[in-house]
């Protein structure tokens, strides 16, 4: 994975073998405009930062980027829900935790800061998918419902972007029990600490599901969001903090 820094955007581009025409890119925290608790590249409206400045890293990330489109920013409720996205949903903000373009003039896009991005693409270069995958989601089945209306589920490959890192994710007890009783495959992905609590590993949660939905070909999950307050926001160390956003599109 490739870091690069253009005009105040600093992004990481997957190292996977999607084909020549589909763009994706994942940004970092440095650069952009804002100040206070959001310094640098916030790209979230729904927190309290200036939404005059937000805008302007926004147009940055467009600038630098070149997309085809403004992205089609989601309102992100830690649901199952898949916008596929078209001339005229682009005009609206979809309430939706996935978005799926088949046309290169569209580009899909999530925020997160510690939940898990992941992009998806097929093998012919046809259509592509974000996901926006915390352990919510990644329970109701937001990975599943994806695969499924993306179609032919041999044919895709998945990238896992920058999340919070098993080290670093404690939940309770129920949590655990919640996934392994519909899947006891990620018995695995949980360690239990002293104090009782579980460390959960979201990569190995999603590589399971994507793997229970057909999807092989998996690549990323390297970068820990919690442990590098200078490249990634992080809700859970910071509670007031910024978004990162994670884009996909086909190049015409």
């Amino acid at each position: 994975m490739a870091v690069e820094n253009k005009a105040r955007v600093e992004f990481l581009t997957p190292n996977w073998p999607a084909p020549q025409n589909i763009k994706a890119i994942s940004t970092r925290r440095s650069g952009g405009f804002s100040h206070g608790p959001y310094a640098g590249l916030n790209l979230a409206k729904h927190v309290a930062d200036d939404e005059v400045v937000v805008e302007q890293n926004r147009r940055a990330l467009s600038q630098a980027l070149r997309l085809p489109s403004e992205p089609v920013w989601l309102k992100q409720v830690h649901g199952i829900d898949v916008a596929e996205i078209n001339a005229e949903s682009a005009k609206s903000t979809p309430q939706a935790d996935a978005s799926i373009a088949r046309s290169s003039a569209l580009v899909c896009a999530i925020m997160t800061a510690d939940c898990l991005p992941i992009f998806l693409c097929n093998t012919q270069g046809t259509v592509v998918a974000a996901v926006h995958a915390g352990w919510r989601g990644l329970h109701a089945g937001v990975i599943e419902n994806t695969v499924e209306k993306m179609g032919e589920s041999k044919d895709l490959m998945a990238w896992l972007g920058p999340a919070i890192s098993p080290s670093c994710f404690e939940v309770g007890q129920e949590v655990k029990q919640a996934f392994t009783h519909k899947n006891t495959d990620m018995q695995s992905a949980f360690v239990q600490k002293e104090n009782g609590q579980y460390l959960a590993d979201l990569y190995a949660l999603a590589r399971t599901i994507l793997i229970k939905s057909g999807v092989e070909k998996i690549y990323g999950g390297e970068q820990c969001t919690y442990n590098n307050p200078d490249k990634f926001f992080s809700y859970r160390r910071d509670a007031v903090t910024g978004r990162m956003a994670s884009l996909i599109w086909m190049q015409s």
